[in-house]
């Protein structure tokens, strides 16, 4: 295997995971001896940190539990922040650091800078500082609006599961109805946005699922272009795939630029909420916004978002005996030059960590992304920079490797001496990435490998 995720794989599990209240050392101690010198203040320094990392969940009427947007509400929490910002469990961003692609397009962690002055301000006593230092209140939009409105102006479309009530007590439920898609003619989308309806509903809903299902021709509809399907369901006359999954921490899909996913005449929405119980009748459906390209323009590629799994049979592989730490992994293969728009983790709850590798054709490795941390809360989506997105040839394989921790040292976990296998429930597992796969052509793979063509190292002599 590749040294680099010998490295993590040894970092993440040889020494045992990485505990939930573990302390990171920061990387560059010569930085926090520079910076002791200057008074830390939350006007100043911590308040414009919360507004771009915090706020976002931590403002009134969002889904955390504490508003963190004026001194008065942040200073009552100021050792639990420091603990939780130290320790890297918020915000919630759980990729090892150190391998892999480190430029996303939704980057939400803190940078050492900016632990080390939350630290710094809650060891000197949490002070507010001169009120002429804050910065202006930060806009944000309404709950109730879609977020990718002010980008792109009002949703081409909006389409709604139809209800379902979730008992105050009961086991979880699985809602699948189905949405017919009010198109007369085939169009192209460019964006696309979950959510329950309700704040209320967001209580009760653990993640969404919105298939489409439609008659998918024998030929490309746009002739001349790639639509190659893949190995994972999303292909096939009836279905063309997952159009997006919502969860806590993932809200929306933007396609990039001449990338987009095709709804034709006739297709369907498939939903699945996952709802659970909390201990009060509640009524709720999902929401489905759909930005068009407009009509007439067609983008280039096609994406599918791929479930790769990290079992050679999703269903009757995982098999996890009590009291142990089990790894298990899987190989997909390429049909076509492809890129890698993203990195998804999917596991419950003695879910710890997941990595995805390429296998080029060459007997080469890359190490692209791994999750170390993993935390069933949030199902967080780590979207690549564009200049960072990885594009791999045909033939590639790529190699999903997950770990589940079914020990009492997993604080999440309900019952270390059960046998845990392949299910719906959450305290069944699961262990798949979903990934938004765009094939492209050997002569755009050609052109992209020319302009990215590595430097060859100078010789030894020189170095």
């Amino acid at each position: 295997m590749a040294g680099a995720r010998l490295q993590c794989v040894t970092r993440g599990m040889g020494v045992g995971l990485l505990a939930a209240g573990a302390f990171v050392t920061l990387s560059d101690p010569s930085r926090a001896a520079e910076s002791a010198a200057k008074p830390v203040t939350f006007a100043k320094d911590v308040a414009p940190i919360l507004q771009e990392k915090c706020e976002a969940c931590h403002r009134k009427g969002s889904m955390a539990p504490m508003s963190l947007v004026t001194y008065e509400e942040t200073r009552p929490w100021a050792k639990s922040i420091k603990e939780r910002v130290v320790s890297r469990q918020m915000p919630p961003w759980h990729i090892d650091k150190t391998v892999g692609i480190q430029q996303f397009q939704n980057d939400r962690s803190l940078s050492d800078d900016q632990i080390i002055t939350i630290e710094r301000w809650v060891d000197s006593g949490a002070p507010l500082g001169d009120v002429r230092d804050m910065p202006p209140p930060k806009q944000w939009p309404d709950e109730q609006g879609w977020q990718l409105a002010k980008q792109f102006g009002p949703p081409d479309l909006v389409l709604k599961s139809e209800p379902y009530t979730m008992p105050a007590h009961g086991q979880d439920v699985w809602w699948k109805p189905l949405t017919e898609v009010p198109l007369t003619e085939p169009r192209w989308v460019r964006a696309v946005e979950i959510r329950p309806a309700t704040p209320a509903g967001r209580r009760i809903t653990h993640h969404v699922l919105a298939r489409l299902l439609q008659e998918e021709p024998d030929a490309p509809v746009n002739p001349g272009r790639l639509n190659t399907g893949d190995d994972s369901n999303t292909g096939g006359a009836n279905n063309a795939g997952l159009l997006m999954e919502w969860a806590v921490g993932k809200n929306y899909d933007i396609y990039r630029p001449n990338t987009g996913k095709l709804l034709l005449p006739g297709a369907r929405i498939w939903w699945e909420l996952h709802l659970h119980a909390v201990g009060e009748p509640i009524r709720d459906h999902a929401e489905l916004a759909v930005y068009l390209y407009p009509k007439g323009e067609t983008p280039k590629y096609r994406t599918y978002l791929t479930l790769f799994g990290a079992t050679a049979n999703t269903s009757a592989r995982l098999d996890i005996p009590p009291n142990t730490v089990t790894e298990t992994q899987a190989f997909h293969v390429l049909k076509a030059p492809a890129r890698l728009e993203n990195f998804q983790p999917h596991m419950h709850l003695r879910g710890k960590a997941m990595s995805i590798e390429a296998i080029l054709p060459d007997g080469s490795t890359q190490m692209l992304s791994y999750v170390n941390n993993f935390n069933f809360n949030w199902m967080t989506n780590y979207i690549y920079a564009d200049d960072a997105a990885p594009v791999l040839p045909k033939g590639t394989i790529v190699h999903v490797t997950a770990w589940h921790d079914n020990t009492a040292a997993n604080r999440n976990n309900p019952d270390p001496e059960q046998w845990v296998g392949y299910g719906d429930r959450t305290v069944d597992e699961m262990a798949h990435a979903w990934v938004n796969v765009t094939y492209i052509s050997e002569d755009d793979y050609k052109e992209w490998a020319a302009k990215h063509k590595p430097k060859r190292p100078a010789p030894a002599a020189l170095q």
